[in-house]
C-alpha cells in the first residue's frame, strides 16, 4: 500500500460525498497505488492517518476541508513520535474554508490537486502545537490557532449551512460582530516581550489565510520557523465593521489597533474573561484560562508545488 486517501464525506457541507467517484476516477487514471477510505466519525481521519503511517504508506492525502486536514496532521504527527516519518501530506481541499490548501499556493481545482499529487513534488513545512485548554498530549495544526472573534465566528459559520466557503464566514462575521465585542483580557508571552491588553484576537498563523478569505498574515511563511501574529485590540462595533475589509484584502496591518509580531513560541493567557480557541478551523475550547503553542520547524512533508 503506497497511498492512502481518506476522504471526509461530510466536508464542503455534503459536497466531498459526491465528488469520490470523481476522485477515484482519476487517481485510477495515473495508475496510482492507492486505497480510499472513508472517515466516519470525529478523530477517525486522525486514526486512520495514524494508521496509514505506521504501515509504511508513502504518502496520505487527506480530501475534505481543514478540520480534516487537521486530523490527518494529527495522526501523522503521532505516528512520527514513534519514528514513523516517512508519510507525505497530500490535499484534496474540498471542504469550506480551504485555507490550509490557499495559505501553500497548493491547486484549488480537485484536477489540478490531483495532478499535483501525482508529479509527487514535496516540499517540508513547519507544523504548530499548541498544549493547554484541555489537550493533555497537545493538538497539531498546520495552518492557525484562533483566539477570540475567530474562534468565536467559528461557531457561527457552522451553523450557517445554506452559504459556504468565504460567504459563510463574512456572514458569521457580521454576525459576530453584535455578539463577541467584549474582548478578554490577555497577557501574551512571546519570545522577546511580554503584552498585556484587552484583544478582540489573536491569530497564530503558520499560513496566511483564514475563513475562506481573510488574509490574517498575508507575508507568512509555512516554512520559515516562525509564527506570524496578528493581534487586534479591543475596538468598538463600528470600528470593527470598518476593519473587516482590511482582513480581505490583508492590509490590517496598517491600521492603528492592530499589532503583527513573529515569534517561536507564544503562550497567552487570560487575566480577565475567558478564550475560545479554535485549530485550522475546529473549536477546541470555548472557555480556554491559558494556552501555550510551540512551532515545529519544517516535520511534514507536503506534496504540491507553490511559491513562498
Amino acid at each position: 500500500m503506497k497511498t492512502v486517501v481518506i476522504v471526509n464525506p461530510a466536508s464542503g457541507r455534503g459536497r466531498a460525498r459526491k465528488l469520490i467517484p470523481t476522485i477515484e476516477r482519476m487517481l485510477r487514471a495515473s495508475d496510482l497505488d492507492f486505497n480510499l477510505l472513508l472517515s466516519e466519525r470525529p478523530w477517525h481521519a486522525a486514526e486512520i492517518a495514524e494508521a496509514a503511517a505506521r504501515q509504511g504508506a508513502e504518502a496520505v492525502i487527506a480530501a475534505g476541508g481543514d478540520g480534516t486536514i487537521n486530523e490527518v496532521i494529527n495522526g501523522l504527527m503521532h505516528a512520527r513520535l514513534d519514528g514513523f516519518d516517512k508519510s507525505a501530506l497530500g490535499v484534496l481541499g474540498i471542504g469550506t474554508g480551504n485555507d490550509f490548501a490557499a495559505s501553500l499556493n497548493l491547486p484549488a481545482r480537485l484536477e489540478d490537486a490531483v495532478k499535483a499529487i501525482i508529479h509527487n513534488t514535496r516540499r517540508s513545512v513547519d507544523v504548530g502545537l499548541l498544549n493547554g485548554c484541555g489537550f493533555t498530549e497537545g493538538r497539531y495544526f498546520g495552518n492557525c490557532v484562533g483566539i477570540g472573534f475567530d474562534a468565536a465566528g467559528g461557531v457561527l459559520a457552522k451553523r450557517i449551512t445554506w452559504a459556504s466557503g468565504l460567504l459563510a464566514y463574512l456572514i458569521a462575521a457580521l454576525q459576530n460582530i453584535f455578539l463577541y465585542y467584549k474582548a478578554p483580557t490577555l497577557e501574551i508571552q512571546l519570545d522577546s516581550e511580554t503584552m498585556h491588553m484587552p484583544s478582540l484576537l489573536v491569530s497564530v498563523m503558520n499560513g496566511k489565510r483564514i475563513g475562506g478569505g481573510f488574509w490574517t498574515a498575508p507575508n507568512a511563511s509555512p516554512d520559515d520557523g516562525l509564527f506570524d501574529l496578528c493581534i487586534a485590540e479591543e475596538v468598538s462595533r463600528s470600528r470593527m465593521l470598518t476593519l473587516l475589509p482590511h482582513f480581505l484584502k490583508g492590509t490590517q496591518a496598517s491600521q492603528p489597533e492592530i499589532q503583527m509580531k513573529q515569534t517561536r513560541a507564544v503562550k497567552i493567557k487570560a487575566t480577565k474573561g475567558v478564550m475560545p480557541i479554535q485549530a485550522d478551523g475546529e473549536i477546541l475550547n470555548d472557555a480556554c484560562q491559558e494556552v501555550t503553542i510551540e512551532l515545529l520547524p519544517k516535520q511534514l512533508e507536503v506534496i504540491g508545488v507553490w511559491k513562498v
